[in-house]
């Protein structure tokens, strides 16, 4: 089989495997703008919580080096920013050139920079050195990527020995009875709220068919462990709506 010929999904959608990154940068150009209000609306502000939770458990430290993927608008990399300190660095890292100038914007606006870089760069082949950093966060970002096993390979090449990374993602809920109430809400609810808000039902629909695409919790252990990671587990939270998945570099 062709390059032209691999297909791979966009939402519930088949579309050739190279058209992907160009259609997700779609979503995501659409989207930036309304980013942090729509993800206080799809979560009922739940998101600063596991955000919250991610952080604490990355474990840094001042003087540590943080690699930030699929950053955005950068709640993630302002507080390791603080964490971290003059000795330490931060790489706020997106593959979308819009939701990185937003996040570079916001942190800005804060006074946070000094110890922050801004990377445009693809998961699945980052340009960093070997053995570089204490600690990798992607949260809500992995399932958008192509070839996820490249991505985790990529990510585990780049991290010191002893180093984490640490995946917070959507996932599958757990809770009984949570299923049926998740689909509703996701498939009529969140297309009408990215329509309200937003002007942008389809590129909301994305994103809660992206969400069932991705791997549950069970099969992510395992492609983490395939990449290399080692002592891989998983928290869920909110029933297992969200995942945060932690793996080590040894």
């Amino acid at each position: 089989m062709t390059e032209q010929d691999k297909t791979t999904h966009f939402g519930f959608q088949q579309i050739p495997i190279n058209e992907k990154a160009s259609r997700v940068a779609g979503v995501f150009h659409s989207v930036a703008d309304k980013y942090d209000v729509m993800n206080d609306v799809m979560s009922f502000g739940v998101h600063r919580l596991w955000k919250r939770h991610t952080i604490d458990a990355a474990g840094a430290k001042r003087g540590s080096r943080v690699l930030d993927l699929a950053g955005g608008t950068g709640d993630l990399a302002a507080r390791f920013a603080q964490i971290v300190g003059e000795e330490g660095e931060v790489v706020l890292s997106d593959i979308n050139a819009s939701m990185l100038e937003n996040g570079r914007e916001r942190l800005t606006d804060r006074g946070i920079g000094g110890n922050v870089r801004y990377v445009q760069a693809n998961a699945e082949c980052l340009p960093f050195a070997n053995n570089h950093f204490d600690i990798i966060t992607i949260a809500f970002g992995l399932r958008n990527v192509t070839d996820k096993d490249a991505a985790l390979r990529s990510m585990h090449r780049v991290l010191k020995p002893g180093g984490r990374l640490l995946v917070l993602e959507f996932s599958k809920p757990v809770a009984p009875g949570l299923g049926p109430i998740y689909d509703q809400y996701s498939f009529k609810f969140l297309p009408l709220m990215g329509k309200l808000i937003a002007n942008d039902a389809d590129s909301y629909r994305y994103l809660a068919e992206s969400i069932r695409m991705h791997p549950d919790q069970a099969t992510l252990k395992g492609m983490m462990e395939s990449a290399g990671f080692e002592r891989v587990a998983y928290t869920n939270m909110t029933g297992g709506i969200v995942a945060l998945h932690k793996g080590f570099k040894f």
